[in-house]
């Protein structure tokens, strides 16, 4: 019996003992057996986000342009501009538009196409010395200018689309400045008389008068296309 009771008693002693040991064992965590790593948390790099200068986008769209700028040609009147001296010649683009506007005019008959080759109105405001240039300019001047046009363009008869202009002679050698006060004028210009118009109309060559030219700033202009009057 009392043997027994110690065999009862050392059990109990060493379960105690062996749950003991095995708490201390749980706080401590066993060597043999580590606990699992941690997993990593991801790292996310930072970007910057892209971004990009105003100024590259404009200066590429400004290099890769195909739009053509819009034409920057003066309008000035040449009339509203101060008289030269300059000595005019039968050339240029200036003087060759004006040429091909008066043909145009005379094979069209529309003489509003050769009004940029007459004188100007407001040069001959400047020149001339009478009483009342405004009125002569537009009563007689292109009133005449005018009716010679289409004179001309009766002559060329029924065929008048089929003609060709061929040239315009002007006699350069006989050109004269003329000087203030010498017709009825208050600035000096230069005057040619006797230049002629050539075309071919059904294969024979033809012509007309352009009677009188003078110059404003270096360009020639019509002022009397068929007889002074």
């Amino acid at each position: 019996m009392q043997e027994e009771r110690r065999t009862r008693r050392d059990t109990i002693v060493v379960l105690v003992v062996a749950a003991v040991v095995g708490l201390v064992l749980v706080s401590l965590g066993d060597d043999r057996h580590p606990a699992p790593a941690r997993a990593a948390a991801p790292v996310v790099a930072a970007v910057a986000p892209t971004t990009t200068s105003a100024a590259a986008v404009t200066t590429v769209t400004t290099t890769v342009s195909t739009t053509v700028p819009p034409t920057t040609a003066s309008t000035t009147d040449p009339g509203a501009l101060p008289q030269t001296d300059e000595h005019p010649a039968a050339t240029g683009a200036t003087f060759t538009a004006g040429v091909q506007g008066l043909w145009q005019a005379v094979q069209q008959d529309r003489p509003e196409l050769a009004m940029p080759f007459f004188f100007p109105q407001a040069a001959y405001l400047q020149v001339k010395a009478i009483e009342d240039p405004a009125t002569d300019y537009q009563q007689r001047l292109i009133a005449n200018y005018e009716q010679d046009i289409h004179t001309l363009h009766a002559q060329l008869g029924a065929d008048a689309a089929g003609a060709r202009f061929d040239s315009i002679d002007v006699p350069d050698a006989q050109a004269v400045l003329v000087q203030p006060g010498e017709e009825s004028n208050k600035l000096s210009y230069w005057r040619v008389y006797g230049s002629t118009l050539h075309y071919t109309e059904d294969g024979q060559a033809r012509s007309f008068p352009v009677t009188s030219l003078i110059s404003w700033r270096g360009q020639w202009y019509v002022v009397h296309l068929g007889q002074i009057r």
